[in-house]
């Protein structure tokens, strides 16, 4: 412990004391059988020499931690980055989130592993690290993957994660990571369908047809409610209030195939349970669409808006629809998460809504979420609001000056 008469040094725990001798005082951790904290003080080397600088108390410390944390800290001292990454890391971060988050990143996680696989997890030098950032963010023409930068900052920010854990569990005494600069994420804009975009594809759609039919009604509400695309695959028809006009999401659907998935009774975020009300033409839609369902003996309460066999949609299948459909109608593809974003576009741009309904509908925790998704929409409001300006205000001037100026401050003509 520090005293008022000990001064501090460049190095963490060295100090000088009242004598100007130099001195090490640091703790290792916690005995992992007694419970008690484990404190290290010297003011010699390995052969009995005093001290003569702050620089070699440092460098007997840092041996000392060395040797303590091969013997004690850390069991699995030779433990190579992919070791850690199958062994601790992948199995721990399965535990904290999502299943449908754990099958999106678990590839992630895998090329992260992969890339340092054999290299010992306290060998990663700054060198590493820094040379796995430049391979991030460089084109393929540049020896790079090519990514995106939001998508280079995700795997970064996760390897950076990663580190942080190893640190935790005292496999590690500092993060080595976060001596090199983090990636930002950038500014990424999902590519969405315009209402004219969406007519094109709805008009290429042969609903007379059982499975086209199917794609024709899940293109629509997902364009029309801005609904997630888990939470509309885990629509069941007790969700939809025909008579009411209204949609429940309490429901999305984590799923790995078609006969492997799970219902969960809560959404993406606390405020994604939200009731949407349905216009017309969309209710009207739903009711012919189960009305032909029920034809197969579908429909009932408890099955599922989006299919055709009752089993659930996968998200790769509505990937494909949107690319059929997308290459006959000759306009751009999108992901499926853009039938959102286009949502989110039509409200603004034919109607203008404000952010606050466009937060409640979309199911965001607030309209601060909604703006940072979406504030680049509403541009076209502004040029609408100025075209309301002009002539609003009545410009009638003075035919003389009423206000008497000294000296300097007035220019007579």
């Amino acid at each position: 412990m520090k005293n008022k008469t000990q001064q501090t040094t460049k190095y963490p725990g060295v100090y000088i004391d009242n004598k100007g001798n130099y001195f090490y005082q640091t703790e290792f951790g916690v005995d992992r059988f007694t419970g008690k904290r484990i404190r290290k003080k010297g003011r010699k080397d390995r052969n009995g020499k005093p001290f003569s600088s702050a620089f070699e108390a440092n460098k007997e410390l840092t041996r000392l931690k060395r040797e303590y944390h091969k013997a004690n800290g850390y069991g699995n001292y030779k433990m190579t980055y992919g070791e850690f990454m199958d062994k601790v890391y992948i199995p721990y971060y399965k535990t904290e989130v999502e299943e449908s988050t754990f099958n999106v990143k678990e590839g992630i996680l895998e090329k992260i592993r992969d890339r340092f696989s054999s290299i010992p997890l306290r060998s990663i030098s700054v060198e590493n690290v820094q040379n796995f950032r430049t391979w991030l963010l460089s084109s393929k023409e540049n020896g790079g993957e090519g990514y995106s930068q939001s998508y280079a900052s995700l795997i970064f920010g996760m390897f950076r994660k990663s580190l942080d854990k190893a640190v935790e569990m005292q496999y590690l005494e500092h993060n080595i990571a976060k001596n090199v600069k983090a990636i930002q994420k950038g500014k990424a804009i999902v590519p969405y369908w315009t209402k004219q975009e969406f007519e094109k594809v709805i008009n290429q759609i042969y609903i007379g047809d059982f499975y086209e039919h199917l794609n024709f009604v899940m293109l629509w509400v997902y364009y029309m409610t801005g609904i997630r695309v888990n939470e509309g695959t885990a629509l069941y028809w007790n969700n939809v209030d025909l008579t009411k006009k209204r949609l429940t999401i309490h429901h999305m659907l984590i799923i790995k195939n078609k006969t492997e998935w799970k219902r969960n009774s809560y959404t993406k975020t606390e405020d994604g349970k939200r009731i949407i009300a349905l216009d017309d033409d969309t209710i009207k839609i739903l009711k012919e669409w189960r009305i032909r369902q029920k034809e197969i003996g579908l429909g009932g309460e408890e099955d599922f808006v989006f299919t055709y066999d009752g089993l659930p949609m996968i998200k790769s299948t509505i990937s494909r629809i949107i690319n059929r459909y997308s290459k006959l109608a000759k306009v751009k593809k999108i992901q499926a998460k853009g039938l959102r974003h286009s949502h989110a576009s039509y409200l603004i741009n034919e109607f203008n809504v404000s952010v606050l309904v466009l937060s409640q509908r979309m199911g965001h925790s607030s309209p601060e979420i909604t703006l940072k998704h979406y504030a680049h929409m509403w541009s076209g409001a502004d040029t609408e609001i100025a075209a309301k300006i002009t002539g609003n205000i009545n410009i009638e001037t003075a035919n003389e000056t009423k206000v008497k100026f000294n000296g300097n401050q007035s220019l007579k003509k």
